[in-house]
């Protein structure tokens, strides 16, 4: 099998965030398996990332395309490919756009608005839909108007690669501290700042909280107005974007995760808290109940509910070690050796074409 990969999304952790993640993983395994990937990306930047996807995608349209290979297209990327007879295409959607836009507003949401028109047109153009979440599918046929449900491939987490960095960079947590850890990028379906209003509430009844918080973003400044103005810049480190090495740190250094979003298509850092060992906490919406089976869940957009769950896990280590113990076991489904297969056989079922097998799931 050869795969063409047609993606827009900045191939940095920083910008590209979990989409870079899962992109890059899939490819590497299917290497690895003795497919063949071609990466194809924007070849002209703008500042303005909505126009570089049209432009990108525009310039598509003048590519000539080997009918004997296979098209990924990422999100909305490859709209103008899916249903030109270039051969087999797949729509493979990391986030539903039409779904997250919900939560912005102004020229975020109308930019994003255009996205979502275009990765409408792809899911329909498509031969095969790929979602990462059972909720994502639901998604995407009903924001879409698709009657086909989409095909569920997980998103994955190289299991080998990420216990080598943890062990590689240890950080023993503090004996006098209790450390929470977030990590995402700043958008406001993060819902961030229910997680300053829950520390309003635990700074009495947790005296050794400290939070740290690994990211950036859109909601960078106002999030940090709020930590000011609740006075909480004696618990909370802004840790920024990091290196691999010092977040695999930070994952050893916190006695929980924490991220309660309101819409997460799948959630990658909650794979990264469970191979790490560590409890999470998150609110009950969206992937989240699929993905994190072993932690507690609360109702979203509830401070005091976020608060009550962190605090019983401060006082009860023995539950902290149950969770997490059971969540490395739930995790190793997501290897990346077993959804790169699983992705193959989703391609081998509707093309008829033999999946190589070189790919052993890590132990």
């Amino acid at each position: 099998m050869h795969f063409r990969f047609l993606t827009s999304t900045p191939l940095n952790i920083v910008r590209g965030s979990g989409t870079f993640a899962g992109i890059t993983t899939l490819a590497k395994f299917l290497k690895q398996s003795g497919a063949g990937v071609e990466l194809i990306t924007p070849v002209i930047k703008f500042p303005v990332y909505t126009i570089e996807r049209l432009i990108f995608n525009e310039m598509l349209r003048l590519r000539r395309i080997d009918v004997d290979g296979i098209t990924v297209g990422f999100d909305m990327d490859g709209y103008t490919l899916a249903g030109k007879r270039a051969g087999f295409h797949v729509a493979s959607i990391k986030g539903v756009i039409a779904d997250e836009m919900r939560f912005e507003h102004g020229v975020t949401r109308a930019t994003m608005r255009v996205q979502a028109a275009c990765e409408k047109i792809h899911v329909q153009r498509a031969d095969l839909v790929i979602a990462p979440s059972q909720y994502s599918a639901g998604r995407i046929q009903e924001l879409y108007g698709i009657e086909r449900e989409p095909r569920i491939v997980p998103e994955a987490i190289d299991l080998e690669q990420w216990r080598q960095l943890l062990q590689r960079n240890p950080a023993p947590a503090a004996k006098d501290e209790f450390v929470v850890l977030s990590v995402c990028r700043f958008y406001p379906r993060k819902r961030l700042h229910i997680l300053l209003g829950a520390l309003n509430r635990l700074r009495s009844r947790i005296p050794s909280l400290e939070v740290r918080i690994v990211g950036d973003g859109p909601e960078a400044a106002r999030l940090k107005s709020i930590c000011r103005s609740s006075r909480l810049d004696d618990i909370v480190r802004w840790l920024g974007n990091v290196a691999a090495d010092e977040l695999a740190r930070e994952y050893n250094r916190c006695d929980i995760f924490c991220l309660p979003s309101a819409q997460e298509s799948f959630g990658i850092v909650f794979l990264e808290a469970m191979a790490s060992g560590k409890p999470i906490v998150a609110s009950r919406a969206a992937s989240a109940p699929a993905v994190v089976k072993h932690g507690i869940l609360v109702e979203p957009e509830n401070q005091e509910a976020l608060a009550d769950a962190i605090e019983q896990l401060y006082r009860n280590p023995a539950l902290r070690k149950t969770l997490a113990d059971s969540a490395q076991q739930w995790v190793k489904q997501f290897d990346a050796t077993l959804i790169a297969a699983s992705f193959l056989r989703e391609i081998e079922v509707v093309t008829g074409v033999p999946a190589p097998a070189r790919i052993h799931a890590v132990s």
